[in-house]
């Protein structure tokens, strides 16, 4: 069995530079050792049991990333220059966005600085008009609006109506409750980050633009919307208070056609592992029905992928229900 390295001094905390932990007393050999990582040149990362921490709850592995890049992100930041921020992917992550992120940092700097080069960096020069700087979760990031226009070179139309959808949501408290000022950006701020002056995929941001809404909260309802209008169906009413006759709130949908009486509930895995969750929507859909309400309940299997029945599915509930297509 192998024997355990000896505890690092706690005093160098969970970023530090080998100069630190040399002057702590720590050995070369020691600094070899499993328990820690070296993510750039003359720092360690103590590795984090978190990362590998059971969570079976709706997006686990974005929250895992999102953990993997916030810790990396403080790493480089012992040695990132002072007017160096987290940009593009790498902010859209730290800003909570749903979103694909690689191996290496996204870091820019504002011309006529140069970009950083280092082993995980990904430097990146721009124009001071197209980007505005603010400091997220003890972190400088490019702002959402300015993080969302310097994701269109890379990323698809429906990538930056996801992450559209994302920034401009407002978000509820625990007891259901809109928060405005939670709200990350609004639809003119990602506006004025179009008009900001030119940058490649323009276009691509008018078009995702018309597209945002404001009420998805989670990457799979933004698909879901997106296929159902494709396939023609109207245009739902999202983050949908439904109440009895009396305007009791019975609960709150991700997507509804009140006109039809008909809600969406795009479900995680947690609606089934949760028994307090599975609890709690059965007494919603009672409630729901008791008022004469029908629940299209759908999974990601029933939004991704090329044979997809999720529009099919809520569309023959829309016309059992009275709406014919126009």
């Amino acid at each position: 069995m192998p024997i355990p390295p000896t505890p690092l001094p706690p005093e160098l905390g969970a970023v530090f530079s080998c100069a630190d932990a040399y002057g702590a007393g720590v050995t070369r050999g020691r600094l070899r050792s499993s328990d820690h990582e070296a993510p750039f040149r003359g720092m360690r990362l103590r590795r984090d049991g978190n990362d590998t921490a059971a969570d079976d709850g709706p997006f686990a592995h974005d929250r895992a990333q999102r953990r993997r890049v916030l810790r990396l992100c403080l790493a480089y930041s012992a040695v990132m220059p002072p007017h160096a921020f987290f940009a593009a992917r790498t902010a859209a992550v730290i800003l909570g966005a749903h979103l694909w992120h690689g191996d290496e940092l996204d870091v820019a700097v504002l011309a006529p600085a140069r970009a950083p080069r280092r082993r995980g960096i990904h430097g990146i020069k721009v124009a001071p008009t197209l980007v505005s700087v603010r400091e997220h979760a003890g972190l400088r990031v490019s702002s959402p609006a300015s993080t969302w226009a310097m994701l269109a070179a890379g990323s698809t139309l429906r990538e930056l109506v996801i992450v559209g959808d994302a920034f401009v949501r407002v978000p509820r408290d625990s007891r259901g409750r809109l928060c405005p000022h939670e709200q990350l950006a609004t639809t003119t701020q990602l506006t004025a980050a179009i008009d900001a002056g030119a940058r490649r995929g323009v276009q691509k941001l008018r078009d995702a633009l018309e597209l945002v809404r404001i009420g998805s909260a989670s990457p799979l309802e933004t698909e879901f919307r997106l296929d159902a209008a494709a396939a023609g169906l109207p245009e739902p009413a999202l983050d949908a208070e439904i109440r009895d006759a009396a305007g009791r709130l019975l609960g709150i949908s991700d997507a509804a056609y009140p006109a039809f009486r008909v809600a969406v509930e795009v479900e995680g895995d947690h609606h089934r592992t949760s028994r307090a969750q599975w609890n709690r929507d059965i007494e919603k859909y009672a409630a729901y029905a008791a008022e004469g309400w029908e629940v299209v309940r759908l999974t990601a299997v029933h939004i991704r992928g090329s044979d997809a029945p999720a529009a099919s599915m809520v569309r023959s509930v829309l016309q059992r229900r009275g709406w014919r297509p126009t």
